[in-house]
């Protein structure tokens, strides 16, 4: 068999490559995002909306509006949020995977969360533990930046 016989299996595994290559690599991305960010009952953000944080004031997001984003599912408290994530998910999505930011930066633990228990910091949505008289939020603000680079940090060995 000469050399011009296996062009078609050459071009039929490169054409494999091409188009299942970039889908695998989806699926390890929503994997790994659905195996380290706070997901509660298979939601993000404990069925919060979002786009309500930057409103100033959380709102439960409603059943009938949900939208699925690299493996992970949101809820909405009104269609004209749901169409806000959609144009810019990356901008809304929680910082440390939803977890506790404090805890991410102190320890780098995935601790839970209270959805109410929040702060926006340079465009981008914070979430902190709030129980048992331990508001975490009120720990952070005293060292926010050294906090914030431990977290950095820590997260990305999680996530990498």
């Amino acid at each position: 068999m000469g050399f011009y016989s296996y062009v078609p299996v050459m071009k039929f595994a490169l054409i494999l490559l091409f188009v299942a290559g970039p889908i695998a690599g989806f699926a390890q991305t929503d994997a790994l995002r659905q195996k380290h960010y706070n997901v509660k009952d298979g939601l993000a953000l404990e069925g919060y909306d979002a786009v309500s944080y930057f409103d100033g004031k959380p709102a439960e997001g409603k059943s009938n509006l949900t939208y699925s984003y690299k493996g992970l599912t949101y809820r909405f408290s009104t269609q004209a949020n749901l169409a806000k994530f959609k144009s810019s998910p990356d901008k809304y999505e929680p910082a440390y995977g939803g977890w506790c930011a404090y805890a991410m930066g102190e320890n780098g633990e995935k601790v839970k969360v209270d959805p109410e228990t929040y702060k926006i910091l340079e465009g981008r949505l914070y979430l902190f533990y709030n129980f048992w008289t331990n508001n975490t939020l009120e720990k952070w603000n005293k060292n926010q930046q050294k906090l914030k680079d431990s977290a950095d940090r820590n997260w990305s060995k999680i996530v990498h």
